[in-house]
């Protein structure tokens, strides 16, 4: 076979973006599956697997450095079978050997460079490495001749390493049932380690570089209302406002970028994802629930506005990610020099730019990010804004991941199920209720939720987070439409993910289903990073699942998998963002609240917006036309309920203990201003 394939390699079949950038390298790729191990066994050759995606800035650069240079990609060719994967369609391959990497290294990140014998063990790995020696790290083209060379003289060392490697990843499923109860102390504990780490100053957690961390804040928003602690609302606060007026949120076109490399908020990496503002959308609006800030409110919006502009398929999906870099150059789409800001404004540059901080000198590379260094006045803006933006509009913009993926579509369905049902926006709900059909009919073959989608092609079999964030999303969905069809979609995943995923042996989740591929080891992650684990999301599904059920199966299952990270909770809360949340909504009070409309739901307008206007986290929401026994099926809260004298009614229940039923709006403000908050 030939060292360097001409023209298009393998990759050019593939549907994701990542892929597709590499599919016109000379190096011989292939994407991960059985073809490339088997030909790697046939030709005794080890394995390079390069993990990356298309929004990481650092993958480009050794793309260009190494992977489109000739030389390089015959010496890979030569010796090793190439594989190219993309982190987000395959979450189970990155985190075994990122794990592995971490194992060897001490560190861990992307681009993820792994080298593997013809079964998939890892023996050596590292994250990027130049074409030529350079800051301690080694030169690409020496380190690939240095591994063929052990390879081929030093077999038995190489295998004996792997063969230690791969018997220590497999550890982290062995967790025992801790001794720490499920008690408040958990949350106590976790919210001290929290704010020992809170930045008084700029918001935040810790220095540089600065990340947004949105379920950090959301257990500190949590407990903020359970402890009645006006620390903790100063310090969800201080950080919510602190980075909507810095340069990691674009104040011109909305949505927050991956993190900020400074402590102040201000200069970003500029990629913007699907998670993170699907995220950070969700946190806004609840702060503005919990606050009443207007600026809370116009942040949720501003975000959701933007991915309904840029980031949404016609098909009803999400797209996953914009790229940092536009025509090569990091930012450049986003930032502004004076001139140019004179140039579109004319007489009220100068108003403009002292609003956006730009009279106070560049900050990026002779240039400037905007942020706000005073109070922001948004109606004074606008037309600033407006004219700046279809300015910029004009400029090339950033690529774009244009894959959906099911669990970050979960995420996003969410939080405009969420805001549409809380702040009346009608064309929310409607992106989030064509998000649930599109996933729902479009990814999903034969009953399998699958993880990936572009053009038409859905591919690949769901994992735990997929099936997790789309049922969450479900549910949510339920609640701001009291449509029947949501709450049964979200049951049937919940009991496909105990299907699937659960395994008696280790009391919990795996992330790949029982009829997934075998890989080197059953893959199981346990911590809340930038994304929710599909374990803190699943064990969130069913507790609101056995809330609205009562059936008793889900919360065991739940509690099962919640109890052995007790200790891990308590001890390092910001790896575990979205299971303490889990933990609050297991711990209550919660409240139960069944509105019920005469004719039809829309009658309820009026209560809902009573209810759903208010930060209520433990809310567990049921509603049905009077009298349809199919909308109270199977759902305790709902049996029984009526509504009253011809009028919408509201009933405010605790552990199925109720209130007087209520028709007036105000009458049920005063039953839920007593509602206690712990």
């Amino acid at each position: 076979m030939s060292d360097t394939p001409v023209g298009e390699n393998r990759l050019a079949r593939e549907t994701s973006p990542y892929l597709l950038q590499h599919a016109h390298n000379p190096v011989d790729w292939y994407p991960w599956g059985e073809e490339a191990f088997a030909r790697a066994k046939a030709e005794d050759k080890p394995i390079l697997l390069s993990v990356g995606y298309s929004a990481c800035h650092w993958c480009h650069v050794m793309e260009r450095e190494s992977f489109e240079n000739a030389d390089t990609a015959a010496v890979m060719n030569r010796h090793f079978v190439s594989i190219k994967v993309d982190r987000e369609e395959r979450p189970d391959v990155d985190h075994i050997y990122m794990q592995a990497v971490q194992t060897m290294t001490g560190q861990g990140g992307w681009p993820m460079t792994v080298f593997l014998t013809p079964d998939g063990t890892p023996f050596y790995g590292g994250t990027y490495f130049p074409p030529a020696d350079r800051h301690g790290l080694p030169g690409f083209p020496r380190l690939l001749q240095a591994l063929a060379e052990a390879w081929t003289n030093r077999r038995a060392d190489v295998l004996d390493n792997g063969r230690q490697l791969v018997g220590s990843l497999g550890q982290e499923s062995r967790l025992r049932a801790a001794g720490t109860p499920l008690g408040d102390e958990i949350l106590f504990s976790a919210f001290q380690g929290v704010s020992a780490q809170f930045d008084e100053e700029h918001g935040g957690l810790g220095g540089a570089p600065k990340f947004p961390q949105p379920m950090i804040w959301e257990f500190v928003l949590r407990f903020a209302r359970r402890s009645d602690n006006p620390y903790a609302r100063r310090m969800v606060h201080t950080t919510l406002v602190k980075m909507a007026r810095g340069g990691m949120y674009d104040q011109l076109g909305g949505g927050f970028a991956r993190y900020s490399v400074d402590p102040l908020w201000l200069v970003p990496h500029f990629e913007k994802m699907l998670y993170d503002n699907a995220q950070l959308a969700s946190l806004y609006l609840h702060a503005w629930q919990a606050f009443a800030d207007p600026e809370c409110r116009r942040i949720a919006e501003e975000t959701l506005d933007y991915v309904l502009r840029e980031m949404t398929d016609p098909a009803g999906g999400f797209y996953s990610a914009q790229d940092a870099d536009s025509e090569g150059h990091e930012g450049k789409f986003f930032v502004w020099t004076a001139d140019e800001i004179r140039a579109v404004l004319g007489a009220d540059a100068d108003a403009a730019m002292a609003y956006w901080g730009v009279d106070r000198g560049s900050n990026f590379e002779g240039k400037s990010i905007l942020w706000l260094p005073g109070e922001p006045d948004a109606a004074r803006a606008a037309g600033w804004r407006r004219t700046l933006f279809e300015a910029r509009e004009r400029r090339v913009k950033p690529g774009r991941d244009d894959k959906v993926l099911a669990a970050w579509n979960g995420l996003m369905a969410r939080a405009f199920a969420e805001a549409g049902r809380a702040l009346g926006r009608a064309d929310y709900l409607a992106a989030a209720r064509r998000n649930a059909e599109f996933v729902l009919d479009s990814m999903r073959v034969n009953g399998r939720l699958l993880r990936t989608w572009k053009a038409g092609q859905a591919k690949l079999k769901g994992y735990l987070e997929d099936y997790a964030m789309v049922a969450a999303a479900l549910l949510e969905l339920y609640a701001a439409t009291f449509d029947r069809l949501w709450l049964d979609e979200a049951r049937g995943l919940a009991d496909d993910i105990l299907r699937l995923f659960w395994d008696e042996g280790i009391g919990g989740f795996f992330d790949t289903g029982a009829d997934h591929e075998r890989l080197i080891v059953r893959p199981r992650n346990l911590y809340d990073n930038a994304v929710p684990c599909g374990s803190s999301v699943a064990v969130e599904v069913l507790l609101r699942l056995a809330a609205l059920t009562g059936e008793e199966r889900y919360e065991r299952h739940a509690l099962s998998a919640l109890r052995p990270i007790a200790d891990l909770m308590s001890r390092h809360p910001t790896a575990f963002g979205r299971f303490l949340c889990a933990l609050d909504f297991h711990l209550g009070p919660r409240v139960e609240i069944a509105l019920v409309a005469p004719t039809k739901v829309e009658e309820t307008a009026p209560l809902a917006e009573e209810v759903f206007g208010r930060w209520l986290p433990n809310l567990v929401a049921a509603g049905m036309v009077s009298g349809h026994r199919e909308g109270a099926a199977g759902v305790p809260l709902l049996e029984g309920r009526a509504a009253i004298d011809g009028k919408a009614t509201a009933y405010v229940c605790r552990n199925y203990a109720c209130e007087l039923p209520v028709t007036d709006r105000a009458a049920l403000a005063k039953q839920l201003d007593a509602l206690p908050s712990r």
